[in-house]
């Protein structure tokens, strides 16, 4: 069964996955390793995710844990709180940058 249109990857990634299989095997694999380093929840790995792509601001990065989130049922107004918790420590426009990422991924506020 394959995934909804919003829920792939992008392009880009699917194209290094398959130019690259050893190198994109050993990443996931990575991946789940860290992710059974310790005591959190699949929903809390999820949003500490999506927080550490906000704080180094990387707007893909932001993209697909907030697709990777709501994949996981993590509902939009928890995904956009995390913008909403990074303004006393990264800044409001950082916040406001994340924010807008994040309505990228989960379509505008008006849309909701």
């Amino acid at each position: 069964m394959s995934q909804p249109e919003d829920a792939r990857p992008p392009a880009h990634y699917r194209t290094f996955v398959k130019d690259h299989p050893e190198v994109a095997q050993a990443y996931q694999a990575l991946g789940k390793a860290v992710r059974k380093a310790g005591p959190l929840t699949d929903r809390e790995v999820m949003l500490v995710k999506l927080a550490l792509a906000v704080g180094a601001q990387h707007e893909g990065a932001t993209h697909a844990h907030v697709r990777k989130a709501r994949a996981g049922d993590v509902e939009d107004a928890a995904i956009r709180q995390v913008a909403v918790l990074g303004i006393p420590t990264l800044g409001f426009p950082s916040a406001m940058a994340a924010l807008t990422w994040m309505n990228d991924a989960l379509g505008s506020e008006e849309d909701r």
